[in-house]
């Protein structure tokens, strides 16, 4: 016979309560385990990394052919995450400017790269590397100016700037000039046959460049001597000159040495006959200046453009040749040229004090 006991029905069901609670507590322990170890083997992607592109950070749906040194870029691909290093043709990123998740990585290219053009991407990952084979460009050329600034046929010319690397031809004008040598700042070529005034144009991959400066003259003043037709003016017995100097040469063999006694004095070169300005953009010249003229002050004025204008130079540079070229607006555009003169006008000691000029002429 059994006996009903109500005080054991109540410990039976304490005995159920704590067994359910117990499951449920299992259940969650194997939920939460099997979430974590799906968390944990997706984080730890230990395929080779890929990369298929790139594109801008402002339209990422576009891939690119091309881009530019110094350019933020977004390479596109496949396991990518534990992205620790971006390699240019060798010139690695800098780690602060790379961002990866596992299907991008964004990064800033290098401002200078080894290639003009032709520069592959690689990738490094904790598990492998990638490499993109793609054409980040140099910026286009600059040219900062060319020495001489006229010659013959034949001469040697040298041309600085910035990003020539890869230079493919240069043109004086339509004519294209052989290339002696070549390296990311300077060009050295051979003025081509015929040519006496051109502009020179530079080209790289990635564009073509014009100087700002005419090369050569269109009409000569001074280069080994006055021009037929021109004399020499000085302002009085205290500018005196000497015309076959010798030492410092721009180009030749002399060049024109200017001694000023007192302040304010001047040497002209006259024209005997007014000749028209038609068909011309201004003036040029060479300048060298010693150490007695730095900061100093030279005016060049034509015919009397003390009324209209003039053009004053401030002597910066010493013990070394400066190319100016004057549009003819810094002297009130005029319609005929009587005389080109070279002013001492910062009238301070000490005196005396020389120039030297050299290839003069119009352009």
């Amino acid at each position: 016979m059994v006996i009903f006991n109500p005080k054991m029905l109540k410990h039976m069901k304490r005995i159920q309560l704590f067994s359910g609670q117990i499951l449920l507590a299992v259940l969650l322990l194997t939920v939460l385990f099997q979430a974590t170890s799906c968390k944990k083997e997706k984080q730890a992607d230990t395929s080779l990394p890929e990369l298929t592109g790139v594109t801008t950070l402002i339209d990422r749906s576009i891939a690119l052919d091309a881009v530019n040194y110094g350019d933020w870029i977004i390479l596109r691909g496949k396991h990518l995450a534990t992205t620790y290093k971006v390699d240019f043709n060798s010139v690695l990123a800098a780690d602060s400017l790379i961002y990866a998740d596992d299907s991008t990585v964004t990064v800033k290219i290098p401002p200078v790269l080894p290639d003009p053009a032709n520069n592959p991407i690689t990738v490094t990952t904790k598990y492998g590397t990638a490499t993109l084979n793609f054409r980040i460009l140099q910026p286009p050329p600059t040219i900062l100016g060319f020495d001489p600034m006229a010659g013959a046929s034949g001469d040697v010319v040298t041309i600085t700037g910035y990003n020539f690397g890869g230079v493919t031809n240069v043109k004086f004008g339509s004519t294209e000039a052989t290339i002696i040598s070549s390296t990311k700042e300077e060009i050295k070529v051979n003025v081509p046959a015929g040519i006496t005034t051109a502009y020179i144009y530079v080209t790289t991959p990635s564009g073509t460049v014009r100087a700002d400066y005419l090369f050569g003259f269109k009409y000569e003043v001074f280069t080994e001597a006055l021009t037929t037709g021109w004399t020499y003016a000085p302002s009085s017995v205290n500018v005196t000159y000497l015309a076959t100097n010798t030492s410092p040469v721009k180009r030749g063999v002399n060049s024109l040495r200017v001694n000023f006694a007192t302040a304010w004095g001047y040497l002209q070169l006259k024209k005997t006959a007014a000749m028209s300005t038609t068909g011309y953009s201004g003036v040029k010249f060479s300048l060298y200046a010693p150490a007695s003229f730095l900061n100093k002050k030279l005016r060049i004025y034509l015919n009397n453009s003390s009324a209209s204008g003039a053009y004053t130079i401030t002597i910066t540079k010493i013990n070394e040749w400066q190319q100016f070229e004057l549009p003819f607006i810094n002297f009130g555009n005029p319609a005929n040229l009587n005389y080109i003169a070279f002013n001492e006008f910062s009238g301070t000691a000490t005196f005396p004090r020389e120039i030297y000029l050299d290839d003069i002429g119009l352009y």
